[in-house]
């Protein structure tokens, strides 16, 4: 359920903040299990987790409505699970059973659920860009209220696509909300060391896009920014860049060790986590104890081992199935024999 845009943090709920809490802790207890799954090799291929960079979603989610869509890249584990997919079939998924979310055929990289307005999942860097700018416009000339949320990488604004998506979006003011989720490093190359511009929100500037930088550690500011922005796509403005300033503990990807970075960084920026902000500001209010956290805790952990334990029960997809899903099976209403 979506809050109310506030101008102080103070000012959100008891029942907003236990439900990002809830929420970003439950992604964080979901990822650290995966990926000890992937060092057990019960996951395989590619993965590549959101520890650490948890608020890019909840407070994105908490700010949009029913009916908006979203759309990533292959960091694509938590945004399923703040949208409310069954993290079962996400778990499976992550398997490559049948009865993942794209039935064992995406895996890490390529979830999807259209029922709760959750498209992808994309393995080519800046894939996405292009793509949720045309679901802005598929939004727009339907003539919905309803707008994208696009998702992408540091490293993906290096691509010419999202300087056409922009270009595009702001030329026929499309509601989409880009945002960039600057972690720092584009796999292992720190931003510093790909562009002379390092403030990535100005990038937007170019084309007379609202455009700004986002502390992304902080669910409460995330929240601001993208209600802000939804505001203005939903009266017709058009899009918003959003810079992410945030951080991911882990490397790239589980084959990354993170060399690249010092230990001295990563405890820096811990220091802000995201979840335990929201922690403080829940036990400095009375709005719950140590002891129910820890117990909600607990029981978010046992919720996840439900997730593995139907996963791991769950059938691989038969052979047969590769023939399948490959083509529409039926023809588009304006195709004709």
């Amino acid at each position: 359920m979506a809050a109310k845009s506030k101008t102080k943090k103070e000012e959100f709920s008891k029942e907003q903040y236990m439900e990002w809490y809830e929420s970003m802790l439950f992604m964080r207890r979901f990822e650290e299990k995966a990926g000890q799954l992937y060092g057990q090799q019960k996951i395989r291929g590619f993965c590549h987790l959101y520890i650490g960079q948890e608020a890019c979603v909840s407070g994105a989610v908490s700010a949009l409505k029913k009916g908006d869509k979203y759309i990533t890249a292959y960091r694509d584990h938590a945004h399923p699970i703040a949208l409310g997919s069954d993290p079962k079939a996400i778990m499976a998924e992550l398997y490559g059973k049948v009865t993942g979310i794209s039935k064992g055929k995406g895996g890490s990289m390529h979830m999807f659920d259209k029922e709760n307005g959750f498209f992808g999942g994309h393995g080519i860097v800046g894939g996405q860009i292009p793509l949720g700018t045309g679901i802005g416009f598929a939004e727009k000339y339907s003539g919905t209220d309803n707008l994208c949320m696009c998702y992408m990488g540091d490293g993906a604004v290096r691509q010419g696509a999202f300087h056409e998506a922009l270009n595009l979006a702001m030329t026929m003011k499309l509601p989409v909300i880009f945002c960039i989720e600057n972690n720092g490093y584009a796999m292992g190359t720190s931003v510093k060391r790909t562009s002379n511009v390092t403030d990535l929100y100005v990038l937007g500037e170019a084309y007379d896009m609202p455009s700004s930088a986002v502390d992304a550690m902080s669910v409460e500011a995330v929240h601001h920014a993208v209600a802000e922005a939804a505001e203005r796509a939903r009266k017709g403005d058009g899009p918003t860049l959003l810079e992410f300033r945030t951080y991911r503990y882990k490397g790239h990807s589980m084959s990354d060790p993170a060399k690249y970075r010092t230990k001295e960084e990563l405890e820096e920026y811990k220091k802000k986590d995201p979840i335990e902000q929201v922690k403080d500001v829940i036990l400095k209010k009375k709005w719950s104890t140590e002891e129910d956290l820890k117990a909600l805790d607990k029981k978010l952990k046992e919720d996840v081992m439900e997730c593995v334990d139907f996963a791991e029960k769950s059938d691989w997809p038969p052979a047969s199935d590769a023939y399948t899903d490959v083509y529409a099976e039926e023809n588009y209403p304006y195709v004709t024999d």
